[in-house]
């Protein structure tokens, strides 16, 4: 594609300068690009390489790496405004933007051009995946060829898809999109983080609806307060989503009434779900063995709905899904249709096994005080005898939410164990030390392993445990390196262990 295509494809205040004099800015009508990339390692010869700022102050800057982009074969650099790159300008064309980030979404998006024609966001603090599967899943069952991209990953998988990130970078983004046009994938939804949105990689999306889920203490280590976080969050609102849009908002949060006015003042369809008064409402939940009952009402009239999901939060995700599918021109009455079949997702309040005694265990990816919360109250009700639960912190990240993860695990459970997460470069035996602090009656163990296989063995009938923090993780993340470590593989080992006889 040549440079100057691409760049009128931007809108005009949004295009970067290509820093010619008018003698020579007819070069920039030539140039053919072959490719982009953020990564000087993947540039090939003829790409445009986007020497993006660092947004972590002891991280290096794109621009180092200028010098190994133009060894490697970039024609085109993107950088920052303001910066004395001149050394360069014999060897390659310099477009300066002060919003390079955005620019290069805008970029990619134009770039790779095709994107599913039914597209979908999802925000919030938690419950983006679980929404984004549900939703996946309603489509895949009105027989729609659909997709979901997020925290799990790419599903169905591609080659060369981006990794199981919430959000991806965007030229990885968007040449994911462009895939699954080729795939025949019409339908989408995707997970919309806070860093994402903050960091434009998802400038350029053309969705016809978004969701705002909640808003709860995460990232302050990167947004610093929690104003700072919504406003970010606000931004798939105030920036993505276009007029005539869906905006699919959870009327249970406090920060209903802020949306909603600025999704009215954006000119935005409102569909407002939840537990109160709101366009999908739930009414009334009766949890069973297995799953639960559901008594709603959509629009005004009365529906019953049986479930095959346990936790009582699930109701607002699949509310949530709901109300994108219907953005997206489903009939409610198909929809309703096919919710019995919708299956659980991994590592959301999952069902891993029960031991020989009758004790069930649950694994989830709860790792915010807010989440840990509600899985534990939405979990109760399908615990006959007492509710224990295994948590741990991550280090290298708000440390603030240790004691109130803590605090909660041993209020609301029975018997709260307090292990490790993901340390990563801190002390452990330091970061277990501010929960327990929080935690009267905890028990302290320091190998998530040896707590998952203590906790299991500790079951009684009926009873039911909660290992939380890490859902569908597959590693444990120690130092700087990362060990293969899965909480369900390990739980049924546990149970395992039980049902021989052998070691607990």
């Amino acid at each position: 594609m040549r440079l100057v295509d691409l760049l009128t494809q931007l809108p005009e205040d949004l295009r970067p300068r290509s820093g010619l004099d008018a003698s020579s800015a007819e070069e920039v009508g030539t140039v053919e690009i072959s490719g982009l990339a953020l990564d000087s390692r993947k540039v090939q010869e003829g790409y445009l390489f986007a020497a993006l700022p660092t947004t972590n102050p002891k991280g290096l800057d794109g621009c180092d790496f200028i010098p190994q982009a133009l060894e490697n074969g970039a024609t085109v650099l993107l950088v920052p405004r303001g910066r004395n790159l001149d050394v360069y300008r014999n060897k390659a064309i310099i477009l300066e933007s002060s919003n390079p980030r955005q620019t290069i979404a805008l970029l990619a998006a134009a770039y790779n051009a095709a994107q599913p024609q039914n597209l979908v966001a999802i925000t919030g603090t938690n419950g983006k995946t679980s929404i984004a599967t549900f939703t996946r899943q309603i489509w895949e069952l009105l027989g729609h060829k659909a997709a979901s991209l997020g925290t799990l990953g790419l599903f169905p998988p591609l080659p060369n898809a981006p990794a199981a990130l919430t959000t991806p970078d965007s030229i990885g983004l968007f040449a994911c999109l462009k895939d699954l046009c080729h795939e025949g994938i019409t339908h989408l939804a995707l997970e919309a983080s806070s860093h994402g949105l903050d960091q434009y990689r998802l400038d350029g999306l053309k969705l016809k609806a978004a969701a705002f889920t909640n808003l709860t203490r995460d990232h302050l280590d990167y947004h610093g307060d929690m104003e700072s976080y919504f406003q970010a969050k606000a931004q798939l609102f105030n920036r993505l989503l276009p007029r005539g849009g869906t905006a699919v908002l959870n009327a249970d949060m406090p920060e209903y009434a802020r949306l909603a006015e600025l999704c009215a003042q954006r000119e935005q369809k409102i569909i407002s779900y939840g537990h109160g008064v709101s366009d999908l409402q739930v009414i009334e939940q009766t949890p069973g063995l297995e799953g639960q009952s559901l008594v709603l009402s959509l629009f005004g009239q009365t529906y019953e709905l049986d479930l095959n999901l346990a936790g009582s939060f699930q109701a607002s995700n699949i509310m949530a899904a709901l109300g994108l599918v219907l953005s997206c021109g489903a009939r409610l009455e198909d929809i309703l249709a096919v919710l019995p079949a919708l299956k659980g997702v991994p590592g959301r309040a999952e069902n891993v096994g029960s031991t020989p005694r009758g004790g069930a265990v649950y694994v989830d990816y709860a790792h915010t005080p807010d989440a840990l919360e509600t899985v534990i109250n939405a979990l109760r009700p399908h615990s006959q005898n007492k509710l224990s639960v295994i948590i741990g912190c991550g280090g290298d990240r708000d440390p603030g939410k240790r004691p109130l993860m803590g605090e909660i695990a041993a209020r609301l459970s029975d018997q709260a164990y307090i292990t490790d997460d993901n340390p990563r470069t801190e002390d452990p035996v330091l970061i277990r030390a501010a929960m327990m602090a929080a935690a009267p009656g905890a028990i302290e163990i320091d190998d998530r392993r040896k707590a998952i296989f203590q906790a299991v063995a500790d079951l009684r009938t009926g009873d039911l445990l909660i290992i939380a923090g890490k859902g569908h993780e597959s590693g444990q993340i120690i130092g700087d390196k990362v060990f293969p470590f899965d909480d369900r593989k390990v739980a049924r080992e546990a149970i395992a262990a039980l049902n021989s006889g052998g070691p607990k």
